[in-house]
């Protein structure tokens, strides 16, 4: 395997690097304590084309392939996993899901906006008894003839006070079960949109999570992705590429609670020497960069099998378990290594160490992620599938 980065894909990073440690970190703390939407910030991040990075140029976005979006998403979320998340559900979820599978007319409507930040999207599945879980929908979209007529509550929905589009997972067909499930383009102005209030979360505090209520919203017939039923099938396919980019934003937050352990512990000095020094320090940093390592080769991976366009389900489940246990295990040791300092709010580690809680959360929990390795398992596929 080639393990080397294209020239354009090393400018990626070095762009997002130069960006996250310029434009984002400085006020980064500030934002968290007072959950301040960091509109300046997301606008930044649409100049440089972070926004649409995978969708088609044709369509007003980057063109590039999912690594380059990976190696973006990794940058910024060393720094700050609001905006990040931002990033990755515009990119992943909203983007990607209506260049795959919607029509051209909707393709043509709604991605130039997408690309260029000028609407931000959400992708609006769970809902408060169901979770994450696509077949218990009690949203409803009742066919009227010329239209549906869309009844239900979506909660913890990112961007859900700033997205102007939304995409809905609706049951139309109770009895049909999953068949029975469809996904809607909806616009948040339209009559029967209405916003709660902003969460007050634990981590990724300026990110603005919502709960969004649909009540009578007459959604268009051709505002319905793919055939009659596609629904369960796109949410899905969705929320497996999805995981890449969460599986990045988990590489991002362990990469940067270790790059400033690694500082501190070469500054920070005890018993006549620098931290870094004592072996109960530097086994830890050893530790950090190992599993580190591996959580890149897995995330890396499955970016470069959606590129190939093999089947990566199992390889992002794979990559978002891993990395978001890493992202959890090392954030911790890095408020460790800086002992006090760790915990508070002025060295950062502390705010990684909550915000990467929520990567073994959304996008399916960890213990989703297990159902969908062990599904795998249980039909004899190999760890390694190429």
């Amino acid at each position: 395997m080639n393990f080397n980065l294209t020239e354009e894909q090393l400018a990626v990073r070095e762009a997002a690097r130069d960006f996250a440690q310029k434009e984002l970190k400085p006020g980064v703390i500030e934002r968290d304590s007072k959950m301040l939407y960091p509109t300046e910030q997301i606008r930044g991040m649409a100049e440089l084309g972070f926004l649409g990075m995978m969708v088609s140029p044709e369509y007003g976005g980057g063109g590039m392939d999912t690594l380059s979006y990976v190696l973006a998403m990794e940058e910024i979320s060393k720094v700050d996993n609001s905006c990040s998340v931002i990033m990755s559900v515009n990119n992943s979820l909203v983007c990607w899901g209506i260049e795959t599978f919607g029509s051209e007319e909707q393709k043509q409507k709604y991605l130039p906006r997408l690309a260029a930040g000028e609407w931000i999207g959400s992708f609006c599945l769970s809902e408060p008894e169901a979770g994450s879980d696509a077949t218990s929908q009690r949203t409803t979209a009742i066919d009227m003839g010329d239209h549906y007529l869309l009844n239900g509550t979506k909660n913890w929905i990112t961007n859900g006070g700033t997205s102007k589009l939304h995409i809905v997972i609706a049951q139309t067909d109770a009895e049909k079960g999953h068949r029975g499930i469809n996904a809607f383009l909806v616009e948040a102005d339209w009559d029967g949109v209405s916003i709660g209030a902003k969460e007050d979360k634990l981590g990724i505090r300026s990110s603005d999570t919502h709960t969004i209520m649909y009540t009578d919203v007459k959604v268009p017939k051709e505002n319905r992705i793919g055939d009659d039923g596609f629904g369960f099938k796109f949410a899905m396919k969705t929320l497996s590429g999805g995981r890449i980019g969460i599986a990045a934003q988990a590489l991002g937050i362990a990469g940067g609670a270790y790059e400033l352990s690694l500082a501190y512990a070469q500054e920070r000095s005890a018993f006549g020497k620098p931290i870094i020094k004592h072996q109960a320090i530097s086994f830890k940093l050893a530790d950090m960069a190992t599993d580190i390592e591996a959580a890149k080769m897995m995330v890396y991976r499955a970016a470069w099998l959606k590129d190939q366009k093999l089947d990566y389900d199992t390889a992002s489940s794979m990559a978002k378990l891993y990395a978001s246990e890493v992202a959890m295990r090392h954030t911790v040791e890095a408020v460790q290594i800086h002992g006090g300092y760790g915990f508070v709010k002025e060295y950062h580690v502390e705010r990684l160490m909550r915000d990467a809680k929520i990567t073994q959360i959304y996008e399916g929990t960890s213990e989703v992620q297990r159902i969908v390795i062990s599904r795998a398992v249980e039909k004899g596929k190999p760890y390694i599938d190429m």
